[in-house]
């Protein structure tokens, strides 16, 4: 047997890899920088060293065969193993006091950035270079040592601290919830008991455009069912990537919206914002998280224990 066969070089295998993975010899070549006809070139020179079509082509659709299914399995996880143990040696020396750290951009700016200045009194010599993901977190291809995100704290090969359990409020401008009070008013009887205003109905929000954000599109679903409310029968308006424009969208008065409660304590607390709902329990609970292999890092332990600090501390 020709051992040379038996290991085909990086360069084929990562373009076979790529290919798979994305099922687009195009969009392989686009996260390899390199052409699509290269990387078809370098796919079919494989096959012709296997003797195998690992592809079934159709025009522009590319989709692995049963042999290329096996080999994909086979060959993802060795350069997964690959890029993890090529990350852990560059990180054993370029590590230093240099935290790459991910976060969500809301998060990092109304919570994240105006305590950090904390971290820096107690470690002069640390520094975080923070990178805004809205994306799902994938430590074996992004060049990221730790992150913040939300989710249900399963994540495969990951280390997860709950930060917070997320809570969910309403919130409307102040003219929004005064407008729709007097149009309520003007239909129906004005002695309504406080405990009956305390828990919303269909009615109250008949009329209003509810604003959704593009990465929670169960949020509202998720708050009608906690009152028993069919959010089917409510009008859906604008969508948005970043909870932070939904927020502006909301003072701005073109709808009303459903956010994680400590994003919107300032706007509460300053009257630009009002929430006449009480907090809802969410589903989802925000996360510190980071690969395993660099849970013993000196900059990675120290970050780790100022934020678990900053969660548990009162509000100041």
């Amino acid at each position: 047997m020709n051992y040379r066969k038996l290991t085909p070089s990086m360069s084929l295998l990562l373009a076979f890899e790529a290919s798979a993975r994305h099922q687009s010899f195009t969009r392989a070549a686009e996260e390899l920088s390199l052409t699509q006809s290269a990387v078809s070139r370098q796919v079919q020179t494989l096959e012709a060293m296997l003797g195998v079509a690992l592809f079934l082509r159709e025009g522009k659709r590319i989709t692995p065969t049963d042999a290329g299914r096996a080999y994909m399995a086979e060959i993802g996880a060795a350069l997964t193993l690959i890029r993890n143990a090529t990350l852990q040696a560059l990180s054993s020396e370029a590590f230093g006091e240099r935290l790459r750290v991910a976060t969500l951009p809301t998060f990092g700016a109304k919570w994240l950035l105006p305590k950090l200045h904390r971290l820096y009194r107690a470690h002069p010599d640390l520094q975080i270079d923070l990178h805004s993901r809205i994306e799902e977190i994938d430590f074996a291809t992004q060049s990221l040592d730790a992150a913040i995100t939300v989710g249900d704290g399963h994540w495969p090969n990951v280390v997860a601290h709950r930060l917070y359990a997320e809570e969910l409020v309403l919130i409307a401008s102040p003219e929004t919830l005064t407008t729709t009070g007097q149009r309520r008013r003007g239909r129906q009887p004005s002695t309504r008991s406080r405990n009956q205003a305390a828990r919303p109905t269909v009615a109250m929000l008949e009329g209003l455009t509810l604003l959704r954000v593009n990465s929670f599109p169960d949020a509202w679903r998720e708050w009608c069912a906690h009152f028993d409310l069919p959010h089917h029968a409510l009008r859906f308006g604008p969508s948005f990537e970043l909870t932070s424009h939904l927020i502006q969208a909301v003072i701005a008065g073109i709808g009303i919206g459903l956010v994680p409660r400590m994003l919107v304590e300032d706007e509460l607390g300053d009257g630009r914002l009002c929430s006449p709902f009480a907090p809802v329990p969410s589903s989802r609970s925000y996360y510190f998280i980071y690969p395993e292999r660099v849970g013993q890092h000196p900059a990675l332990v120290a970050f780790r224990d100022w934020l678990l600090r900053e969660q548990a501390a009162p509000p100041r």
